[in-house]
């Protein structure tokens, strides 16, 4: 419900899957709640190109968290085909723009650390805002 031209928090995401691809522990346990509270549904998280890419091929997510460096392997692979997907996502990153997977200029980067508000309402904006 829109609260002063603002959805509440619990219903941000509603309804949405957003897979999470993060191979440190701590920060994609903090995701994954930041996501549940905007009513999101979290896939993985996962951490490493082989995992995501089999829940892919099972569940085409909605939106997407990809951490650039998987435990020193690049997760291009899964831009790629998040990409190719039609799936929007975010990268996640401590690199800023110079983390970018090669051929993924135009997507949306946040650096870490980065606030869990600002992750939601990014993730959100994919969307047209419920009325």
């Amino acid at each position: 419900m829109p609260t002063n031209g603002r959805v509440m928090e619990g219903t941000l995401l509603a309804g949405r899957r957003v897979l999470v691809v993060e191979d440190e522990a701590l920060v994609a346990m903090l995701v994954e709640d930041a996501l549940l509270d905007a009513g999101a549904e979290v896939l993985g998280p996962v951490r490493s190109v082989p995992e995501a890419l089999a829940l892919m091929a099972k569940q085409v997510p909605d939106a997407a968290v990809l951490d650039v460096n998987l435990d020193g392997v690049p997760s291009t692979p899964i831009a790629d085909a998040l990409a190719a997907a039609g799936v929007p996502f975010i990268v996640a990153t401590g690199y800023g723009i110079d983390g970018l997977p090669p051929g993924h200029a135009g997507v949306l980067v946040l650096a870490k650390p980065y606030d869990p508000v600002a992750l939601t309402q990014a993730l959100a904006g994919f969307w047209p805002a419920p009325k």
